[in-house]
């Protein structure tokens, strides 16, 4: 399958979100432009959002693209409700929260999204990519980090979350466990043959949607590229190919 057929190549672009890990905006936006119509989906978070604000959400709304704010908003109910509506706002599509922060938390998230206008889907951060048994039991949680993952995968869906954050090694059993009816948001991809980095638990783009992932973000196999818009064009064809 070649990225010439423009039904797989159009299926795999909503499965890729690139993540925008910069100190600044400019190379951000450089990046944007770089890759145009090859990538639909990007992910602004904590570096990019405190360096920038809430602007260059805007500028990536205006261009078209589909922005994952992945601040994950972890506070009390109604703080978390207002940043919700906050992000809402901006035109957002996809934004965290920790699961962590309790059913009354994600139950006031989600309610928060449904009444905005553009109503973005919330989705849980679960057990962090960065996080093994050893980093869990120096938190006092007990238990496997697949355990961890499904207890806090219900929590959140009960609350009415459109999706989770976790591991693409910890979907299959979320699937099995809750069906396929919300978005499974997975860091930690990785190309077959790049480095893993920070990440403790990584799979690549083919094993992630055979996992029963929706989304999967792919940060510094394509943004530290020599030429990213190849390096996004290989990922793409190894999505189509598992799809």
């Amino acid at each position: 399958m070649t990225m010439t057929e423009a039904k797989p190549m159009t299926d795999a672009r909503q499965h890729l979100i690139v993540a925008l890990d910069y100190a600044t905006p400019e190379p951000a936006l450089r990046l944007v432009e770089t890759l145009g119509e090859s990538v639909l989906y990007y992910k602004i978070g904590k570096e990019l959002f405190t360096a920038a604000g809430p602007d260059v959400v805007r500028q990536m709304v205006a261009k078209g693209k589909k922005v994952f704010l992945d601040l994950k908003f972890h506070d009390i109910p109604n703080t978390v409700a207002g940043a919700v509506q906050s992000a809402a706002a901006l035109g957002v599509s996809l934004l965290t929260v920790h699961a962590l922060g309790g059913s009354k938390m994600l139950r006031a998230a989600a309610e928060a999204a449904r009444q905005s206008q553009s109503k973005p889907t919330v989705l849980a951060v679960t057990v962090l990519t960065s996080m093994d048994e050893v980093g869990m039991n120096e938190l006092g949680i007990a238990g496997s980090v697949e355990d961890e993952v499904l207890r806090l995968a219900g929590l959140a869906i009960s609350a009415g979350c459109g999706g989770i954050v976790t591991s693409a090694k910890e979907a299959p059993k979320v699937r099995q466990s809750y069906g396929r009816s919300f978005a499974v948001v997975t860091p930690g991809i990785r190309p077959a043959g790049t480095a893993v980095g920070d990440q403790a638990r990584v799979v690549t783009p083919a094993d992630a949607i055979r996992a029963g992932v929706s989304h999967m973000v792919v940060g510094r196999p394509i943004t530290a590229a020599a030429d990213p818009v190849q390096a996004a064009r290989a990922i793409l064809e190894e999505i189509a190919g598992a799809l």
